[in-house]
């Protein structure tokens, strides 16, 4: 039998109880109609290819053990390669995302160079673009983790592969030892012969940037709303994911960081605003309302 989204009563159960919560937090949990349930998969989208038992809240209190302490505070992005100059804003920009999302400081580290620091690289036999492989990345980052990183995650323009066997991957992480790297290549319209379109990069790049430092704290794919967590198996999967977490993962995101959740969605709504994201700051303005009982 094949995926079966759950019902309105399983994705309550997943949220948890709040009624102990202040009220600010209980009203930023509540789905209203601002969350959608996660929709029947598609033949090839994820949750038809991959078994997903779902992860509710308090199962991921029982596990979860990358909680930043006194001496792990900070998120880390490691530029990976060469950048150029628009390249290098957009990694600003994803610095500022991330701070905002997060509710905390998100460093961005010097670039490192590919070739000095033994990563495999290849052409890909379809594309015939360069490729690095993300089993080399990996180990190098934990070797380089800051011995105040809650996560380092390192980020390339170069498309990324983990190994023979693969013809691509848009990224890879080592959840135990808080690293991870993803790649833009395939994010921008310019890899499919389309014209440049840097808001859509931005957003793409933004999506992943922060599913990805979510797993790294514990988060797994949600199976409950169509959330920035949900699993994807191709580009336009991915592309319908929304720019925030549903309720039952912010909840997990606030017990592990935990922000003031007004101020989160302020930041955010400030972030999407300057970006010119309508949309996002469209949905983050009524959500805010919602929230503070507007």
């Amino acid at each position: 039998m094949g995926f079966v989204p759950p019902d309105a009563d399983r994705r309550l159960r997943a949220i948890g109880p709040v009624g102990d919560l202040p009220v600010a937090l209980q009203r930023a949990l509540d789905p209203d109609d601002f969350f959608e349930a996660v929709p029947q998969p598609g033949p090839k989208d994820w949750l038809n290819v991959a078994a997903e038992k779902g992860q509710g809240y308090e199962g991921f209190t029982r596990t979860a053990t990358n909680r930043p302490n006194g001496s792990r505070q900070h998120i880390y992005v490691q530029p990976l390669g060469d950048f150029s100059d628009s390249q290098h804003a957009l990694l600003r920009q994803l610095q500022q995302f991330g701070s905002a999302f997060f509710a905390r400081d998100v460093r961005l580290l010097p670039a490192i160079a590919v070739a000095e620091n033994g990563i495999t690289e290849r052409r890909n036999r379809y594309t015939d673009v360069t490729q690095l492989k993300t089993r080399d990345i990996l180990p190098l980052l934990s070797r380089r983790l800051p011995s105040d990183a809650s996560c380092l995650l390192a980020v390339t323009v170069l498309d990324l592969y983990p190994g023979e066997g693969w013809s691509f991957v848009f990224g890879e992480a080592i959840l135990d030892e808080r690293v991870g790297v993803f790649s833009i290549a395939r994010y921008d319209p310019r890899f499919y012969d389309k014209p440049a379109d840097p808001v859509l990069l931005l957003q793409r790049s933004c999506k992943v940037l922060a599913h990805e430092t979510c797993h790294m704290f514990g988060v797994r794919h949600c199976i409950f709303f169509n959330c920035l967590m949900n699993g994807s198996n191709h580009l336009a999967e991915s592309d319908r994911r929304p720019l925030d977490l549903c309720p039952v993962d912010l909840r997990k995101l606030h017990w592990s960081l935990g922000f003031d959740i007004v101020e989160r969605y302020r930041h955010l709504l400030e972030f999407w605003r300057a970006a010119g994201v309508a949309g996002a700051a469209d949905w983050l303005e009524r959500r805010l309302a919602f929230i503070e009982g507007g």
